[in-house]
């Protein structure tokens, strides 16, 4: 199937490594110019480069912290003046600290809001303006399913995903008229870089060995097995597609039909 993305632009926050690399690269195999953005330079440019060689598309580095309104703004206004246009807003940047509610400070509920939600909040407060002026584009924003099914390890996760799970629905609702279309992509757990820290804090809180924590989000899965970074930026890039621009204000789970309450029994278990 022709996904109608060639020579299309797109702008992708945290794509320096895990899903919002994967994402960028499988938007420049479809012939999409990227713009990414990351804190730490070094492997923002690795990854850029990596991704043009592998596709031969315009990968653009841009270092941002999108927890400061000066660094997202310049991010926004950089990717556009490089790429002549934005046509598809990927907000991804920024993770949750898991944890019961004893054990997670003021500065890890202030994480969870400021990147998770609030980055996304700006990204689109300096893009949308963009593409209200060029006539439309598709925003799909990477959120996770702890908004959508509540576990008590993952308050912090569930309320940040929550936030943005709203954001998306009412601003599809907003911008239609303009021809601006929104999703959000709820994925649960998936082998990135910071899954192993994920288990480890699991064990922590849960007092449990490694090797158990590291099979509880398994055991919660009916397909037995978390998600690939490939699978959730499949899916993404499929949303991203023009023939997809009627989903609008959707959600949906990338999780192997987890039962987040079986988690929660489980470690109840324990």
């Amino acid at each position: 199937m022709d996904l109608k993305l060639n020579s299309k632009t797109a702008l992708v926050t945290g794509g320096s490594e895990g899903i919002g690399k994967g994402i960028a690269r499988a938007l420049a195999q479809e012939g999409v110019d990227v713009a990414i953005c990351a804190r730490r330079k070094e492997p923002l440019e690795a990854a850029a480069a990596e991704i043009a060689k592998e596709t031969k598309r315009k990968v653009v580095p841009i270092t941002a912290d999108l927890s400061k309104d000066a660094d997202t703004r310049s991010f926004v206004e950089q990717g556009h003046k490089a790429l002549g246009r934005v046509d598809i807003m990927v907000n991804n940047a920024g993770s949750s600290p898991g944890g019961v509610l004893e054990h997670l400070s003021e500065a890890d509920w202030e994480q969870s809001l400021q990147l998770k939600f609030m980055g996304y909040v700006r990204c689109l407060r300096y893009v949308l303006p963009i593409m209200v002026k060029q006539g439309g584009g598709r925003v799909v924003n990477l959120i996770g399913n702890d908004g959508v099914k509540p576990s008590y390890w993952e308050i912090a996760p569930g309320a940040a995903n929550a936030a943005g799970q709203n954001l998306t629905m009412s601003l599809a609702g907003q911008y239609g008229k303009d021809n601006i279309s929104f999703c959000a992509v709820n994925p649960g757990p998936v082998r990135t870089e910071r899954w192993a820290g994920l288990v480890a804090a699991m064990a922590r809180d849960m007092k449990l060995p490694h090797a158990e924590a590291d099979k509880l989000a398994p055991s919660s899965i009916p397909l037995g097995r978390i998600a690939e970074i490939e699978e959730v930026a499949n899916l993404v890039v499929m949303l991203a597609s023009p023939l997809m621009h009627m989903v609008n204000g959707t959600q949906i789970e990338i999780d192997g039909g987890q039962e987040k309450s079986l988690m929660d029994r489980l470690r109840d278990r324990k």
